[in-house]
């Protein structure tokens, strides 16, 4: 494992902060000490992964295929270099030389997702337990625990089992809600004297956006009008998804509290990702455009599992094609976390898009938005590889006092904050680690967070997404996120990027 030894590497990131600041970090806080002991005590800092990202091993010791070891290879135009996720970082085999170099950065905790079809290979727990799979996620949490890392349990990633899409629809089924709690339940039961900390689901507002509606994530649906899709309704479907995984949701959450909790002392909730919407222009309709996509984005979740129901903007815009809440689901749902987990990566503007006047309806055209990342020439923030990733710090500090007013004030763990390059294959990997624009970027939302925290917002925990680079879903390999460098190349060795050490430095009580 290459080093980055001494003052150079102080000199190194020395010179990260001197470069002309924009938006990326807050100025005020380069003039005075700024680390982990500027946070609350008990304040978590860790990094993520996703069990299909980093894994592998998607063929061996008993594991069944998920809809996700089934997309890329069916539509690999789909993903921007036509890759897939069968090897990926060969996480399944290297987690405890990877969970070294967790320790030697010194993350509090890893947040990493258990494979539903390496648990149960036939999906569901009546059809019996795959031992090797068990056996894997036992190992690789004891390993976190002897290693001193707390370890953070996400159940549904994506990745639902290929064997409950084919026999009936997945999430389009409410049969998923108890195959979901069942699964939930075996999980519980067998690891939850150990994990203290659980994610029912990962980003299922993304799922049903990207999965349902333009068709570009596994199971790849959407109307031929939105994407290019066999089959599919994005008029539809996504609420049809939406609703369900709510319901899975709140049946888990109910489960865990009821059954286990009690015993087990830990805590559970669930992820939505969303951006900070800002208005394009000081105008009422800007304005309403902006309050209407965070309803879309954050509020499809976090209103049903703070208020029991949808917000009435998407009622308003979906009509009778937004399911419906029973009182007693309603109830359900109301309350149903201990914390509210938060991915947030980047700032839109926002104006009103015209109607579609009832033709080629989708979810997006139900928001009546358009989202932009400049204005008059100038864009919202400091760009990235990513096209639609700009580094605006100051949106994390908005949503999540947004989140304090909207929302009641909730627990606020950020569970996923991070930017990608390039992956540049001609890039020497002596260059390719030096990503000062990452550490910028940290350090610039580690910032606004910090002030957020200051004004109120309850925010208990931050993880860097990711520790690895990884399989960024239709992104393949094109992208690199990681705190961590993988040479595909040569044999998946780690090397860990510059940010890494800031990051090492950070942590540093």
């Amino acid at each position: 494992m290459a080093r980055v030894k001494g003052p150079f590497l102080f000199c190194l990131l020395a010179l990260a902060f001197l470069c002309p600041c924009t938006e990326a970090a807050k100025p005020s806080h380069y003039a005075v000490p700024f680390n982990r002991s500027s946070f609350p005590a008990g304040f978590i800092f860790g990094a993520g992964s996703a069990a299909y990202q980093s894994e592998g091993a998607a063929h061996i010791d008993g594991k069944g295929p998920s809809i996700w070891d089934i997309f890329p290879k069916k539509y690999p135009e789909k993903i921007a270099d036509g890759s897939n996720g069968d090897i990926a970082d060969d996480f399944y085999h290297r987690y405890k030389d990877d969970i070294k170099l967790m320790k030697r950065i010194g993350l509090d905790s890893f947040r990493f997702s258990i494979s539903w079809s390496r648990i149960l290979q036939k999906g569901k727990l009546s059809r019996g337990v795959n031992p090797q799979g068990v056996k894997f996620y036992n190992n690789l949490i004891n390993e976190l625990l002897s290693n001193g890392i707390k370890p953070f349990v996400t159940l549904f990633h994506f990745d639902i089992p290929q064997v409950l899409e084919d026999e009936y629809g997945g999430l389009l089924s409410l049969k998923i809600v108890k195959d979901y709690a069942d699964y939930a339940n075996f999980c519980f039961k067998t690891f939850g004297d150990r994990v203290k900390l659980w994610v029912t689901m990962n980003e299922p507002n993304g799922l049903g956006i990207n999965g349902y509606t333009t068709g570009s994530f596994a199971p790849g649906r959407c109307s031929k009008y939105a994407g290019n899709c066999t089959a599919g309704n994005s008029a539809t479907e996504p609420y049809i998804v939406a609703h369900h995984l709510l319901l899975a949701h709140g049946a888990a959450v109910k489960l865990y509290k009821d059954k286990y909790q009690p015993y087990q002392k830990g805590k559970i909730g669930i992820t939505i990702v969303t951006h900070w919407f800002e208005p394009k222009y000081q105008t009422s309709s800007s304005r309403k455009a902006a309050s209407r996509a965070l309803d879309f984005y954050l509020g499809w979740f976090a209103h049903p599992i703070t208020y029991g129901d949808y917000p009435q903007s998407m009622k308003f815009a979906a009509g009778n094609r937004l399911p419906k809440f029973t009182e007693a689901q309603s109830k359900l749902l109301k309350g149903s976390i201990d914390f509210l987990g938060i991915n947030y990566y980047t700032t839109n503007y926002v104006e009103i898009a015209s109607s579609t006047n009832g033709v080629n309806i989708t979810y997006v055209t139900d928001r009546q938005t358009t989202l932009t990342t400049d204005k008059n020439g100038t864009p919202i923030g400091t760009p990235t590889a990513l096209t639609w990733l700009f580094i605006r710090p100051k949106g994390l500090y908005q949503l999540v006092l947004y989140i304090k007013e909207k929302y009641n004030n909730p627990i606020i763990y950020i569970t996923e904050n991070g930017m990608a390059d390039a992956n540049n294959s001609s890039l020497p990997i002596k260059d390719a680690r030096k990503d000062s624009l990452r550490i910028r970027y940290l350090h610039g939302h580690l910032s606004y967070l910090l002030e957020a925290i200051k004004d109120g917002a309850n925010v208990k925990a931050y993880y860097v997404w990711s520790f690895l680079d990884d399989y960024e879903w239709d992104g393949g390999f094109a992208y690199r996120f990681g705190l961590t460098f993988v040479d595909y190349k040569d044999n998946l060795k780690r090397y860990l990027k510059y940010s890494a050490y800031w990051f090492k430095m950070f942590l540093l009580k």
